[in-house]
């Protein structure tokens, strides 16, 4: 489908009003603000890998009934060279760049030793993270960007590494109820100890500090966790946390810090560093927040590849874990774009189909329980841990659902006991085709399709006069794989999974990645 990915975005800073059929209820007010590649050509010059794309992120402001959108390419330092140079001239993951072959034998030198310990770019496609007042396009390296929600306009560069040792850290933050944000990155060069970094940034700053707005300066490391291995960290893109726990999950999907240094000199990307090891474990690690320390028990599973937790919670002396996980690495490989020809939907199968599993770990359990016991004690789950003869607890999934992927939940049921998972539905392609919501109690699912119609994650707004768990709606930015089909804002009523509304825009809309709804009360008048 060259329509969707292999083909530039066009941005468009200045709004423009959807057509809106259908009602939008009266409290709708605020922003979708969503990010994700808009941009693989540049010059005569490709990008291997379709997450490697340039970051675009765009907009759908709720306003007195209407809707309006923008979009606006990120005008990161690879955004800026890579134009300028009018050619890819800034490594992403999937994609190594080489200096200009016109360059003197002494620029070349230079520009070889300097990837040595690569500086990873400030293309942040990925996410979108709130920090105080402030909003930041995120990716997975230590670089964010400051941006204004109103008008999409990019501001400073952030480098968490003045403020923490990182040289990786994930796109998907937690926020607890005072707003604080919690995250964690791969230290990969700090004194040769290879360590996962688990760090708060603060929701406010001293009275003094405010004009400053210098959250990230009052950044707080809680603790780190050694790696397995010092030369092979585990790849991560999300954690879990509960009340009391922050969940790690080490899975075998490793990067080699060898090949990854010597990866430009070798004419390789940055991703054909990462290897999956199917005999490995995944460790399970649970950072209790009170000491901030690992529980001493050893539990793992089976080897598997996760991107996405969907949430986590306590319950009668165990902890509970849900994501979404995968039993190798295929997936990454299916969005090359090489493979995402315009055949896509007829011949592009899923060989590894995304699980949505439950895992559940003891808490207090009897120390002197037989070998081979379980220790879950839930009578709700069938997810098993059973005690080892060295004292290791290896755990057994439940298996919820299959074939979902991006997924979202009510937020503010995060870390604790909830029910209803918003999410893409991905059962036979990479490419999602439908919007389900599944009840992990009953296990029955309600979902939206529609045609030529390949919805981003759906994100859940919650009603104002809340009562139950499902009361709000879903968002969802739906690009039309047939040219003749405008794309549009989808609305539905979380609870039926009715539509609404939608919002439709005359543009080319890009499949995006992930993003968050700002409502009226948390944009500041200032960026307007």
């Amino acid at each position: 489908m060259d329509v969707i990915f292999g083909r530039n975005k066009e941005e468009h800073p200045e709004p423009i009003k959807a057509e809106v059929k259908g009602e939008l209820p009266s409290w709708l007010q605020g922003i979708l603000l969503r990010n994700g590649p808009g941009m693989h050509t540049v010059g005569e010059t490709q990008y291997n890998h379709w997450f490697d794309g340039l970051a675009l992120v765009h907009s759908f402001t709720f306003k007195n009934g209407e809707v309006y959108y923008r979009s606006k390419y990120l005008r990161s330092d690879t955004y800026n060279c890579n134009i300028e140079a009018n050619r890819i001239v800034v490594s992403e993951f999937g994609t190594m760049a080489y200096p200009d072959p016109c360059k003197n034998l002494f620029a070349k030198a230079f520009c070889y030793l300097s990837h040595a310990i690569p500086e990873f770019t400030d293309n942040c496609l990925i996410n979108i993270m709130k920090t105080g007042e402030d909003y930041y396009a995120t990716s997975e390296t230590n670089f964010i960007r400051k941006i204004n929600p109103h008008t999409l306009e990019t501001l400073e560069k952030v480098d968490y590494n003045k403020y923490v040792a990182v040289n990786l850290a994930t796109s998907h933050p937690h926020y607890d109820s005072a707003g604080n944000v919690l995250n964690m990155g791969t230290s990969i060069v700090d004194k040769g100890k290879t360590k996962y970094v688990i760090f708060k940034i603060p929701s406010s700053v001293p009275e003094k500090e405010k004009k400053k707005k210098s959250y990230l300066k009052h950044l707080e490391v809680l603790c780190s966790i050694p790696s397995q291995s010092l030369l092979h960290p585990s790849y991560y893109h999300s954690f879990g946390v509960t009340e009391n726990y922050i969940i790690f999950l080490e899975q075998p999907f490793k990067l080699d810090i060898l090949k990854l240094a010597t990866a430009y000199f070798r004419g390789v990307n940055w991703a054909s560093c990462l290897s999956f090891h199917k005999e490995d474990k995944t460790w399970i690690h649970l950072i209790d927040k009170k000491t901030k320390k690992d529980i001493s028990t050893k539990i793992y599973t089976d080897a598997m590849v996760l991107f996405h937790h969907v949430n986590a919670y306590e319950e009668d002396g165990h902890v509970v874990v849900d994501v979404i996980s995968y039993p190798d690495n295929s997936l990454y490989q299916m969005f090359y774009l090489k493979n995402l020809n315009e055949d896509l939907e007829e011949n592009t199968k899923l060989t590894s189909i995304p699980a949505c599993k439950r895992f559940v770990v003891p808490l207090g359990f009897d120390k002197d329980a037989e070998v081979g016991t379980n220790l879950v004690k839930l009578p709700s789950t069938t997810a098993t841990a059973l005690k080892e003869k060295d004292g290791n607890i290896y755990c057994q999934p439940e298996m919820l659902c299959e074939g979902i992927e991006l997924p979202r939940i009510n937020y503010d049921y995060n870390g604790k006991k909830y029910r209803y998972i918003y999410a893409t539905e991905v059962q036979w392609s990479p490419v999602p085709t439908k919007i389900t919501k599944v009840d992990v109690l009953t296990k029955k699912k309600l979902i939206w399709e529609e045609e030529h119609c390949w919805p981003a994650e759906p994100v859940f707004v919650p009603s104002p006069d809340l009562k139950e768990e499902d009361d709000g709606l879903i968002l969802s930015s739906i690009v039309t794989s047939d040219p003749r089909k405008a794309p549009f804002l989808l609305i539905l009523d979380a609870k039926t999974f009715t539509e609404m509304a939608r919002a439709t825009v005359n543009v080319d809309l890009h499949l995006d990645l992930h993003g968050v709804f700002i409502p009226e009360k948390d944009l500041n008048a200032e960026h307007e």
